[in-house]
């Protein structure tokens, strides 16, 4: 699936990006759209675990812009705007949205981080372990 989307439309109110494909229409909450965000910052360079945000529970999406014809570029209120949200990118979300959200509540549980904004909420990125001598 990478055809453009037929529409695109905030709803602040209910913090939600609604995103229609023919046939299908995914609203995707702007904390889903933060913390799974394309950008380096979450995914890394490579094959390597997804960055674990906490505290984004109510993030704003404060920008929308167009990027080519293949993509939007979202700005958020805590400052983050580094990730292209490619057309195939926002379909791959919508569609694996119930079972990305599982894996995401459970991720933050047992690295005992929260959704809410706290300051003492911050991000959890898993350390690599030592090799262990022979």
């Amino acid at each position: 699936m990478s055809e453009a989307p037929s529409a695109i439309k905030l709803h602040q109110k209910s913090r939600q990006l609604e995103v229609r494909f023919s046939g299908n229409t995914y609203l995707l909450p702007y904390e889903y759209l933060r913390v799974f965000s394309p950008s380096a910052e979450v995914r890394g360079h490579g094959n390597q675990e997804l960055t674990l945000v906490g505290g984004k529970k109510d993030v704003q999406i404060t920008d929308i812009e167009p990027v080519g014809q293949y993509a939007i570029k979202l700005s958020f209120d805590d400052g983050h705007d580094s990730g292209l949200y490619t057309w195939q990118t926002l379909y791959e979300l919508g569609r694996d949205y119930s079972a990305n959200w599982q894996t995401y509540v459970s991720r933050l549980k047992q690295a005992g981080l929260s959704r809410a904004a706290d300051p003492s909420v911050g991000v959890y990125s898993p350390q690599p372990k030592p090799d262990k001598e022979s």
